[in-house]
């Protein structure tokens, strides 16, 4: 018996490829909606390379479904789902332009909404290709464990390495703020405008201060004492764990392809066309810090996902 996950994702990821690719056609023929800093609505797969990516997930949940065990075929469709998350690191930006207009960040809904179709898109096939690994290489159709599974005691030292590494990314982002003076921090103008930059930067110090030392110190599993109404009581695994993955992920895209596209511009003197009034200086500093930071908090998740496994409730693995 397998959960019931097993048994549509397949057929999803089907039928979302082929809608979107649809649309991904008439696009590529009339013009894609644009937006964001790069003026693209996907980054990479523009056009019909777009068309392509679909037409690649098609095929390679197509494979997954009727064809028996081999590792090609799992890292083809990794491989496949990874470029659907290269393709939408945008999304980041998206969501502080939704949640807070008054900022001023681009933002065009139906680009928005065409990135979160790729990301869908891109996670029913990497789901797929789970469902694949664990029905061909897992004792257990539920949780994925295998006889040598087991279940970390502590947490790691390589996750608190992480954790305390995104902290010290946040900060050199900070200080890369501090050196130009600031800018881009709105605390004159109307009220809207104050109140939504203080969100901003109230989000932004708790995901690269308590977020990433939440998922690696004791308070990130039980809440502490002093806390009202929630003191000694078990933290949701998700509540930390979800946006972390999520943030972590896109971070890591997102500044990955920024890297590159500052290292591109700087080696061809290109930078004073593409980065406004900024000096590049700021830069080297500010978007290293913003990738050390988004693959600590990734790679810390991912050491909070492994010690608060619970055990599984069919097979009983730890």
């Amino acid at each position: 018996m397998a959960p019931r996950w097993m048994g549509w994702t397949a057929q999803a990821a089907l039928v979302w490829a082929l809608a979107y690719g649809a649309v991904r056609v008439w696009w590529a023929i009339h013009g894609a909606p644009a937006s964001g800093p790069l003026h693209l609505e996907l980054i990479v797969f523009t056009g019909w390379r777009a068309v392509g990516l679909c037409a690649a997930a098609v095929i390679v949940v197509l494979a997954l479904r009727t064809l028996q065990w081999h590792w090609l075929l799992l890292f083809a469709a990794l491989g496949i789902c990874a470029a659907h998350l290269v393709a939408c690191p945008i999304l980041l930006l998206d969501l502080v332009g939704a949640l807070l207009p008054g900022l001023g960040m681009a933002y065009n809904a139906m680009a928005c909404l065409s990135r979160a179709a790729c990301l869908i898109e891109g996670l029913l096939v990497g789901a797929t290709a789970v469902a694949y690994l664990r029905r061909w290489r897992s004792e257990c159709l539920f949780c994925g464990r295998t006889a040598v599974s087991t279940q970390m005691a502590k947490t790691p030292s390589w996750a608190w390495w992480a954790a305390y590494a995104a902290v010290a990314g946040c900060m050199i982002r900070l200080a890369a703020q501090v050196m130009v003076g600031l800018v881009g921090i709105h605390w004159q103008g109307s009220l809207r405008l104050v109140i939504e930059s203080t969100i901003f930067e109230a989000a932004f110090l708790v995901a690269g201060t308590v977020l990433p030392l939440m998922l690696v110190h004791s308070w990130g599993r039980n809440f502490p004492r002093w806390l009202p109404l929630a003191a000694g009581r078990p933290v949701p695994r998700w509540l930390p764990l979800g946006p972390a993955l999520v943030i972590g992920c896109l971070m890591t895209v997102y500044f990955g392809l920024t890297m590159v596209i500052v290292i591109a511009n700087t080696l061809t003197g290109a930078w004073r066309d593409r980065f406004g009034s900024l000096p590049l200086a700021f830069f080297w500093i500010a978007v290293p810090g913003y990738l050390l930071w988004g693959v600590g908090l990734l790679v810390a998740a991912i050491g909070y996902y492994q010690v608060t496994r619970p055990p599984c409730r069919v097979c009983g693995r730890q």
